[in-house]
């Protein structure tokens, strides 16, 4: 099999999505990313611009506004916020392409399937940063732990999650075939929805606030609550390194969240552009879990 045949569409030109065309067109491979409005014309006026190691470079792109239902693609990413999921999977739903891979949180695919079918491959990005100014400040995990997450719902090893390692190993990145895929997604929400202890009214924290005693313990105590509350519902916490945090005193996690809170790219990731437009994310994830995932007395 050519992976350099092979044709790749990221559907969205949000942060992660953008950092995956980068990565693709950087190792040669055919990769079209659909963009809109004000990012498209960014997109075709200055090319897609990114920081390199604090060195503004920017790398030409195959763009498309509106995805045909004849642009056959061999693999789609969708890499939307979890409330922006539905409405991206039914723009695609009548295109033919075999394999759609979501690259986002979620606590299950019930209404996913009913759009895109057995199409759909669940992920996970391992990818994370900041748009400033139409400018890319964004990076993947260092370690397999923090790469791309993949897995079929039923847990097999189909010829297409070994195409999509393939990929993966042709573009230098790390990956990681998951095969319980949905307590992957359940315990990692468990964890990402902590962070709503850093929104205020009108819009994030700042550094120090967030850094503080009194917001640190709300997410150090909720975070334990909530891994507990998964393992409860007799659901496994995927990977181990969140279960170990589940066991964890709070005074470490406090100390934990402290110390990513002294790394400029982190505070980005948290409390940046990117963050601030998730909240609608993180909240709906928030109730969702509560509802499916209820404390026991």
């Amino acid at each position: 099999m050519n992976i350099k045949q092979k044709r790749i569409l990221i559907f969205g030109a949000g942060v992660v999505g953008s950092i995956y065309a980068l990565r693709f067109a950087q190792s040669g491979l055919d990769v079209t990313l659909l963009a809109r409005g004000k990012r498209l014309e960014e997109l075709k006026k200055n090319r897609l611009r990114y920081n390199d190691n604090g060195t503004i470079k920017h790398i030409s792109i195959k763009t498309i506004e509106k995805l045909e239902d004849n642009d056959i693609y061999d693999f789609i990413f969708v890499p939307v916020r979890y409330d922006q999921a539905e409405s991206a999977l039914t723009a695609i739903k009548s295109n033919n392409s075999k394999t759609i891979i979501t690259l986002t949180n979620t606590m299950g695919y019930d209404s996913w399937l009913e759009i895109v079918g057995d199409r759909l491959l669940p992920g996970f990005p391992g990818a994370g940063g900041d748009m400033k100014d139409g400018i890319l400040y964004a990076q993947f995990g260092s370690e397999k732990h923090q790469g791309t997450i993949f897995g079929e719902i039923n847990g097999q090893i189909t010829e297409r999650v070994k195409e999509l390692a393939q990929i993966f190993r042709a573009s230098n990145l790390h990956y990681e075939i998951q095969e319980n895929i949905k307590a992957f997604h359940i315990s990692h929400t468990a964890t990402a929805i902590v962070i709503k202890h850093f929104y205020t009214n009108t819009g994030m924290m700042d550094i120090e606030t967030a850094k503080s005693e009194s917001t640190l313990t709300k997410i150090a105590k909720e975070l334990k609550e909530n891994i507990h509350q998964v393992e409860q519902a007799g659901i496994p916490v995927i990977p181990p390194e969140t279960k170990s945090i589940g066991e964890m005193p709070e005074k470490d996690i406090i100390a934990m969240y402290r110390n990513m809170l002294s790394n400029d790219f982190t505070i980005d990731v948290l409390l940046g552009n990117h963050a601030v437009s998730a909240k609608e994310e993180l909240m709906l994830l928030d109730e969702i879990f509560n509802k499916k995932i209820p404390v026991r007395p």
